[in-house]
């Protein structure tokens, strides 16, 4: 697992784009983003986030996962390929397949899961999302693809507006991210896809679970 004070020191990051904002920043974002269409659960700790996560998650679905430092700190990328549950596991699957092509269209066909999981890269207190990849296999599923959508973030992505938030995925999450695909796959990393993501119209489609701890990039 890849932790940020192993690149921070490497990358210029805005720390002002990375605090915990106070319990009236927490609110706002809160009262927001559900009246843009988003559940949205509020906890206190990273093992409450992934109790909240089984809990949600209904036992014989088809789960998947994007690359997600928030999902490897609060222990649900190794719960989902390792743990003790009625899932059915995606990532198991496509990583046994050996041919490179037929484990790519594996991975495009997993963008379709009943329940999709993955980190944010900005939250504003607005009420908007906003997320990059450099291959969107991440953020793919958010917008349509997948049947549910389940996004987890520390409540040090909150910002005050869609303005901060852009900012934050260029001066924050990008830096972090970028010592990190080096350190992992030997290339940089690039905002080549991107995504806002304003609202949701699908009742109960997408849950945003915020923590109030530091996490992720």
């Amino acid at each position: 697992m890849s932790q940020k004070s192993e690149f921070i020191d490497d990358a210029e990051v805005a720390h002002e784009l990375d605090e915990q904002p106070d319990e009236e920043t927490i609110d706002e974002a809160v009262e927001n983003l559900e009246a843009n269409g988003f559940d949205v659960v509020v906890v206190d700790s990273a093992a409450d986030a992934l109790e909240t996560i089984q809990s949600h998650i209904p036992a014989d679905s088809s789960v998947m996962n994007g690359h997600s430092t928030t999902l490897e700190e609060i222990g649900f990328a190794e719960y989902l390929t390792e743990g003790d549950h009625d899932w059915e596991s995606l990532p198991d699957q496509i990583w046994s397949i050996d041919d490179d092509a037929k484990r790519q269209a594996a991975r495009r066909e997993s963008q379709t899961a009943d329940y999709f999981l993955g980190g944010i890269n900005a939250i504003a207190a607005t009420g908007e999302l906003v997320a990059a990849d450099r291959s969107g296999s991440r953020i793919g599923a958010y917008p349509f693809a997948a049947s549910n959508v389940v996004i987890v973030s520390g409540v040090n992505k909150i910002v005050p507006t869609l303005s901060d938030a852009l900012d934050r995925l260029e001066s924050v999450a990008y830096p972090l991210e970028n010592e990190r695909a080096k350190e992992a796959y030997g290339v940089e990393s690039a905002i080549a896809k991107q995504l806002i993501f304003r609202r949701e119209l699908e009742d109960d489609r997408t849950t945003v679970v915020l923590v109030r701890e530091q996490l992720g990039y």
